[in-house]
């Protein structure tokens, strides 16, 4: 049976979701050196192929006069942005079914990126077993959601909130390192300890190429999670931001280039390097396709108002909202506030007096008049917004709507 999405709205929230999935799951297939893994990714291509020629032909026939041709062109840039990043995916999973080389450092630094994949088994009589991924709120109680569910040798990576579990199943996750311990609490798992390297005092060109790699994961992760938000905002200032992100790959990506020409010829079999240059290849087009989604933005060309709607409507939700005085992050740091673990959103970027802090790092503090640009499963909003000072309620056309917590429904 056919249950692939009906209408462009749906189609664009599935294809953003998809893609996302690949490539949180090629990482995970690096990190775990797993191949099946890697198989799934290139499973999960055959879907997005099958999405995105649906979603061309109905912009074809949706057009049907100039301006409605040039509101389709917005969305078609974005798709097609959408399935470059699913091939970027692709060529990560292949360094594991091709048995390109990767070295220790590499494996064992990914435990420290900001957001990390993880794995663990359901055991009998945990919490997590015989129960619904809804009912256990994952992202909120340990900032990590589900990305697949592995049964037996079935794969499910269409997991939502009425999918049971039972003992056995392997869960793959992505979301805070801090998450890590209590995720393993619920499913009665051992304690887990990442990899490590070997200590070497020396600092060698190996691990400069390394170390910026993984940064430049970091930053074409937090780019296209910024190029989302400026698409659903309509946020110029965010997408200069990601341009500005773009740049800085280029940069990493031809320090790393040489880097790894240097280790070559320090004794090292050029064989383990060549994952280096496959992943920083990724990276780097990666952050190419989030400033290709902006573009349209700073070009101030007309956005088909379905971009909005669909990204909104994605697993992810992007939210913008301000700090009101004496609210509970008011004056506190984000390092204090945990919320990446509960209400499980992941900060962004902060706005403040009229300029942009991407990527704020734990000793930022929060102050009023700030506004946080954040993303996150959609039934942590309410949270999010409470601890910013807001309650959110309907309003009449049934859109929410921010009012001062404990103010109640402004047509009340």
């Amino acid at each position: 049976m056919d249950d692939r999405p009906r209408n462009l709205r749906a189609m664009l929230a599935k294809a953003k979701d998809t893609s996302e999935l690949m490539v949180d799951l090629a990482y995970a297939a690096v990190y775990f050196g797993d191949p099946d893994m890697a198989e799934e990714v290139f499973e999960l291509e055959e879907r997005m192929s099958e999405l995105v020629h649906d979603m061309r032909a109905v912009c074809v026939l949706a057009a049907r006069s100039p301006r409605d041709a040039e509101g389709m062109s917005s969305v078609l840039q974005v798709v097609s942005a959408i399935e470059r990043m699913g091939n970027d995916a692709v060529d990560i999973a292949r360094i594991v079914t091709h048995r390109l080389g990767i070295p220790a450092q590499l494996v064992a630094d990914l435990s420290d990126a900001e957001e990390v994949s993880h794995r663990v088994l359901v055991s009998e009589g945990s919490h997590m077993a015989h129960r619904p991924l809804s009912a256990l709120e994952l992202p909120v109680q340990a900032g990590m959601r589900v990305m697949a569910v592995r049964r037996g040798r079935e794969w499910d990576t269409d997991v939502d909130g009425d999918t049971v579990l039972v003992p056995g199943d392997v869960l793959f996750l992505r979301g805070s390192p801090e998450g890590i311990t209590r995720l393993r609490e619920l499913a009665a798992a051992p304690v887990w300890e990442p990899p490590h390297a070997e200590d070497d005092a020396a600092v060698t060109d190996l691990d400069r190429a390394v170390d910026v790699l993984v940064e430049m994961k970091n930053l074409s992760e937090t780019a296209v999670g910024l190029a989302y938000s400026a698409l659903v905002l309509g946020d110029r200032g965010l997408a200069a931001e990601v341009r500005h992100l773009e740049d800085r790959l280029d940069e990493m990506k031809d320090h790393l280039e040489l880097w790894v020409l240097r280790s070559a010829g320090a004794d090292l079999e050029p064989s383990a390097l060549r994952g280096l240059l496959h992943l920083a290849e990724a990276a780097e087009d990666i952050g190419d396709q989030a400033q290709m989604m902006v573009w349209m933005i700073e070009q101030d060309e007309e956005l088909h108002p379905i971009l909005g709607i669909a990204l909104g409507e994605a697993d992810e939700v992007v939210v913008r909202y301000p700090v009101a005085e004496g609210s509970a992050i008011d004056g506190a740091a984000l390092s204090e506030l945990h919320m990446n673990i509960e209400p499980g959103f992941t900060v962004l970027a902060i706005r403040r007096g009229g300029r942009y802090v991407y990527r704020p790092r734990g000793g930022v503090r929060l102050a009023a008049g700030d506004e946080l640009i954040a993303s996150g499963p959609d039934e942590g909003r309410p949270l999010l917004a409470r601890l910013c000072g807001w309650d959110l309620v309907e309003d009449d056309e049934g859109d929410d709507e921010l009012v001062p917590a404990g103010a109640g429904s402004p047509n009340g």
